[in-house]
């Protein structure tokens, strides 16, 4: 995986999403306790190199769902 020039959060929110359902900003936040800002570091560095997949919140238009590409597909 080409993780290795990525940073350190990027890399524990790339694991968290690879291993578990996709997830709003606040669920990431919440579950690795890194702060809001640099999940959102975290998170645009991932969209960066294509490793996680953005999706639309269905359920809360406010919220964006993210997911690890490797990830089994969940509908939301």
């Amino acid at each position: 995986m080409p993780e290795t020039h990525l940073p350190p959060s990027s890399i524990t929110v790339l694991s968290l999403l690879e291993k578990g359902d996709p997830m709003t900003h606040k669920d990431i936040v919440k579950m690795t306790n890194i702060s809001p800002r640099t999940v959102r570091y975290a998170i645009r560095k991932l969209k960066e190199a294509h490793l996680i997949i953005e999706k639309f919140n269905f359920r809360d238009a406010r919220q964006t769902i993210y997911q690890g590409k490797t990830s089994p597909a969940v509908p939301v």
